[in-house]
């Protein structure tokens, strides 16, 4: 067990945090699954418009391992197969009956899954659907099914902006996470980590109780909560090695699967943002419509961005889109104005939030601002400022980098540790930079590069 206390981040504090309660909200009439939530996926469909399926059927398996099925998370008719450019599949809308009558596999449950194995806990996730919840680094991709993982990680905190809390998620799912965590440490050589938060050792009780996993607990600012940050500073990943990250509702999924053999439906998620009439978390099922869970709130602003996670890293959805496969939150903001402020610039910004110390905002940080979608300013010429280091606590130099991937210079890309990066990570880069470049996009492609050059 170690304490971490970093120092260098950037807390971005809005408007429009969700109470700390859950709101049950009806089943549901339309849920999805975005084969676009999956970095990198090729799916392959195995329904059609019309087609009935149960809680479980499989939708669309993975073109590089058909073994790795998404399954429908509720029971119902197929409405619609919605394709993107070249065909490719975008979204399965699932008109949900309320029967929720499932597909249950024959699992080992709770007693079981110590003495199960690897190859038959592995066969079982993937056949059951939960198998996408396991990323690994480097890419930030789905694990692939021959994964040797050196370690698992496990983030138990989020740091970013209008986060879920953590202990309603996870409330009343302690049985379900250990179970994950027994499931998880057969696949792995190595160890377990799961980090939390060291300003609030014991607030969710499914960590505090977790047996198996050595814990480790991080304070500072975004993105201390970043598991790219923790494993860089727990044991980096080094070339060649392959890590596994689950996110900790992941981990319950997994447990819960392998004790019931049906698909977990259930997830809290919260609705958050200035432009929310009553922010708050709602439990509802993995995939629902905006429109079921809007229903019974609102917004307040004529012209709202809905987006399916956080403002930093998360993905605009429309009114009529579906929470994504890996979301906890939908962050509502406005849009920005049409016109811009006149002399903006020098304006003392007592309500303007910003990272820059020429807006006196930036000696009020306990202070939560209502933002927009304004990017105050258009591309332009890149600037070395030095600020990039102050909101990245890795020992990585962020410009140099991404100027590596612009040259398509392999070696030095791996040599200034783009292995140990996922967009998350650099999203703050983005949100100081004075020249609005993209240090996510930059990191996607030198991955997506190395990852195709092998």
């Amino acid at each position: 067990m170690s304490d971490f206390r970093l120092k260098r981040g950037f807390d971005i504090k809005l408007v429009g945090e969700a109470e700390k309660r859950v709101v049950d909200l009806p089943a549901p009439r339309l849920v999805a699954i975005k084969p676009s939530d999956f970095k990198g996926l090729k799916a392959k469909l195995e329904v059609h418009e019309g087609d009935a399926v149960k809680c479980g059927t499989p939708l669309f398996y993975a073109k590089s391992n058909p073994d790795i099925k998404f399954v429908s998370p509720v029971s119902g008719t197929v409405k619609a197969v919605k394709r993107g450019e070249r065909r490719a599949l975008m979204e399965i809308i699932i008109e949900n009956d309320g029967k929720d009558s499932g597909e249950a596999l024959e699992v080992p449950g709770r007693e079981g899954i110590k003495s199960a194995g690897r190859e038959k806990l592995q066969a079982l996730m993937m056949q059951g659907g939960v198998w996408p919840f396991i990323i690994r680094r480097p890419f930030g991709k789905m694990a692939l099914g021959d994964d040797a993982p050196r370690d698992i990680f496990i983030s138990g905190m989020d740091t970013g902006p209008l986060a879920a809390d953590m202990a309603l998620v996870m409330q009343g799912l302690e049985d379900d996470f250990q179970a994950g965590i027994d499931a998880l440490a057969q696949m792995t050589g190595g160890k377990v980590y799961l980090s939390l938060d060291a300003n609030a050792r014991d607030a969710v009780a499914a960590f505090s109780q977790a047996a198996g996993v050595e814990k480790n607990y991080f304070s500072g600012p975004h993105p201390a909560g970043n598991v790219g940050v923790q494993i860089h500073h727990i044991k980096p990943i080094k070339s060649g090695e392959v890590v596994w990250t689950v996110k900790p509702y992941g981990v319950a999924m997994i447990g819960r699967f392998l004790k019931t053999g049906l698909f977990p439906q259930e997830r809290v998620v919260a609705v958050a943002g200035s432009s929310v009439k009553e922010p708050v978390h709602y439990k509802t099922v993995t995939g629902t419509s905006l429109e079921d869970l809007f229903a019974q709130n609102g917004v307040t602003d004529e012209e709202p961005r809905y987006i399916s996670g956080n403002v930093l890293t998360g993905s605009r959805v429309l009114k009529s889109g579906f929470v994504g496969f890996y979301d906890n939150l939908i962050s509502v903001i406005p849009e920005g104005p049409k016109e811009r402020k006149l002399l903006g610039w020098y304006l003392p910004g007592f309500k303007e939030l910003s990272h820059s110390r020429t807006f006196m905002s930036r000696w009020f940080p306990s202070k939560a601002y209502k933002v927009n979608t304004l990017l105050h300013g258009a591309d332009r010429a890149f600037v070395m400022t030095g600020d990039y280091e102050s909101v990245l606590p890795m020992d990585i130099y962020p410009v140099f980098l991404v100027k590596s991937v612009l040259a398509n210079d392999f070696e030095e890309m791996e040599g200034l540790g783009i292995l140990e990066l996922d967009e998350e990570d650099v999203a703050l880069c983005s949100y100081i930079c004075p020249s609005k470049f993209d240090f996510g996009g930059a990191i996607r492609q030198g991955l997506d590069i190395i990852e195709k050059e092998g």
